[in-house]
This record gives structure tokens, sequence and C-alpha cells, in this order.
């Protein structure tokens, strides 16, 4: 069956954010004819994009209350704009508020995707704003053609148990994105193999206070057998005390901002295993999401290590990416890594790098498979 090309516009937060520009970016890759509508967030920039693009202006980051004004803010432009709209075959919008705004805005009932990577813990709360935003999400739900989540346990724990929703859907996991061509995976010969302390990393968005408390209590009691290596962007506001703390510890090691995708194989390859669990939203996000660093290290062979009972702890046992902890403390993880050898993480990485590409990376058949539903009718 040949590829249907679209017409598809996309409303998103930032065209700078990773996973931002790799949706679009496969959407690209794929063929289909991209437009963007867009805000601009203070602390992601380097994006000029080369296909058409209506700006709707700075957004912030977290205060929601000041975006839903400011989405409100947008609408008038978005009419008086109403052309830039027209002929789309598609729209694509991220997240709960840019969907508001894309079905207020959108003409002549075009197909509308709603995809969802996160669940924000004001989806989730039990007081009077979390009831109402989430009777204003299940409304918009009604009126959506697809859903796109990143985690079957988004489907299972929030959508369908918590919003009753039995529209349709498709998973479409936040795996790794090379476009048209994906750098060489290693070999099992090219995993550490020296002696001396094992390496735990912990790579990517750093804005977890709780991995980072767990982390630096495990590297305060194994200082002759355990380094850590972090490397990513900080969030300080989140995790405010990061500097002092790893000033403190020998055995802790902060290598700051690395390429992407290009400095991702020297990252992975310096590290025996890496701390794949997200804790900042336990009871909900964090234990539905699958993390895009977990398909991340095991392209270039690196196990995971997460907590049971989580999506991501179930992912990482079911295909066997690393070893699992029952809870997620500083005990259970030292119980772990003393237990654990270089020979265990060389027997993982020897598992994974066996396992099919297209475990860990987005394709164009990904692509295809998710906009099936609305391409078919």
């Amino acid at each position: 069956m040949e590829s249907t090309i679209a017409r598809i516009i996309v409303f998103a937060f930032d065209l700078a954010e990773a996973a931002q520009r790799k949706r679009i970016d496969s959407l690209l890759t794929a063929g289909h004819d991209i437009r963007t509508v867009s805000f601009r967030r203070q602390n992601m920039r380097g994006r000029t994009p080369e296909f058409p693009n209506l700006d709707l202006g700075e957004i912030p980051n977290q205060r929601l209350f000041l975006r839903l004004a400011l989405l409100l803010r947008a609408l008038p432009k978005l009419f008086q704009h109403r052309s830039f709209l027209a002929g789309a075959d598609i729209i694509i919008a991220r997240n709960f508020d840019l969907l508001a705004l894309a079905w207020l805005s959108r003409r002549e009932r075009t197909p509308l995707i709603y995809e969802c990577l996160d669940i924000h813990s004001v989806m989730t709360g039990i007081g009077t704003v979390n009831t109402l935003m989430r009777a204003v999400e299940r409304f918009l739900l009604r009126r959506i053609q697809l859903l796109w989540t990143s985690s079957p346990g988004f489907l299972t724990h929030y959508f369908v148990a918590l919003q009753n929703y039995r529209g349709p859907s498709v998973v479409v996991e936040n795996k790794f994105w090379f476009g048209s061509k994906a750098p060489p995976r290693p070999t099992i010969e090219d995993r550490p193999r020296e002696g001396g302390r094992l390496v735990l990393g912990w790579v990517g968005s750093i804005r977890c206070q709780s991995s980072f408390d767990i982390l630096c209590a495990v590297a305060q009691a194994m200082p002759k057998d355990l380094k850590i290596e972090v490397h990513g962007s900080i969030h300080h506001h989140a995790v405010a005390d990061f500097d002092a703390r790893v000033d403190t510890l020998s055995n802790v090691t902060f290598h700051g901002p690395y390429s992407y995708p290009d400095g991702l194989a020297e990252v992975y390859g310096r590290c025996d295993l890496v701390w794949a669990q997200d804790l900042w939203q336990r009871g909900g996000n964090s234990d539905w999401l699958l993390p895009n660093r977990i398909y991340e290290a095991s392209w270039y062979g690196c196990p995971s290590i997460a907590v049971a009972g989580t999506q991501t702890g179930h992912r990482v046992e079911s295909d066997g990416l690393g070893p699992v902890i029952p809870t997620a403390t500083a005990q259970d993880l030292q119980s772990c890594l003393k237990n654990l050898t270089r020979a265990d993480c060389l027997a993982f990485a020897d598992h994974i790098l066996g396992m099919n590409d297209e475990a860990f990376r987005l394709t164009n058949e990904d692509v295809k498979a998710a906009l099936t539903p609305i391409l078919a009718d």
C-alpha cells in the first residue's frame, strides 16, 4: 500500500524542545507537508523552522494558569490567520492546553490528534481545579479523532481508568530518532571492561530531586566501589542543591550538557549502566511513563536500572534491559549495586545489543502506522 502524503499542522509549545523536534522531523522525513503553530520558551532556543510557522509569542514553563491566559490571548491571532489553517488534512496538538487551542481554532472539522507525552499533576489531583481540568479534557477527548500516547501506562492508568476514554488510540513510544541515517550501534567489545569501580550514569534532563538524593546517598555509602557520572542539563529550580552536594562527593562527577545525538555514543559508552527511573511525579506520571533514556541507552548497549511497579521497571525487566530494584530507596539501589559485577553488566549489554534495532529507534513505518487510523478513513 502506497503512503499517503498529508498536510499536517502541529500545535507546539517550542520548536527547539527535543521531543517536539523529533516528532516534526519524523513527519517531515516521512514526506508529509508540515506547518506549525508554536509558542517559544525562554530556556529553549536554537531552531529556525524550515517550514511555515505561525509564531504565537513567548510562554513560561510550569506556571499553568498564566499559560492558559496566554493561550486564550493567542486566539485572536489564530482567527486573524485562519487561512494558515486552511487545507489541513490533520491537526496534531501536543498536550492538553494546546489541544484546547487547536480545537477552538480548527476549520472544516479537520481530524484532530491529541498527543500526550506526560500527564501533568494538575490532571490527577482531587481538588476542585483538578476535577475541572479533567472535565474539560473529557469534553475535548470526545471531540478528537485519535489519541497518541508515548506509554501504555498512560492509557491504562489515566485515560481509561480516570477519563473513561474508549476512543481510538495509538502508542507511539518516545524512541530514539535519527532521521534517514542512524549511527552505528557498538559491539560488545566496545563496552567498558576495565577493572575498578562500576560507573553508574545519570543522563538527560536532570530535574528529579528524589533521584538525586538516592544517588548521592549511594555514592556516599560506596566511595570505593562506585562512580556516578552525570551528563545533561540541570534544572536548578528542581534540584536546587545540585552543585554544592556534588562538590562534597569525590566519586560524583558532573560533565555538563552533551551534543545530541552525536555525543550520546561517548556518554553511554563510558557507563556500565544508567539510572533510568523518573521519580519526579511519583504515584502518577513518573510511574506510567517510558523515558526516552531507556531507548538511547539500549541503542548503545548500556543497561538501565529501574524500579519495580512502574512502567519503566516493567519494560526494563520484561525486555532484559537491566536490573530492577524493589523500591525507590538508596538501600535497595545500594544492595543491587553491591551484588552487581561488571560481568553482569556485560551480560545485559550482550543481550541488548542482540535485540532488533527497531525496539529502540523510531522508524518511518512507526510514523505511518501512527497516522493510519486517520489517513485510512
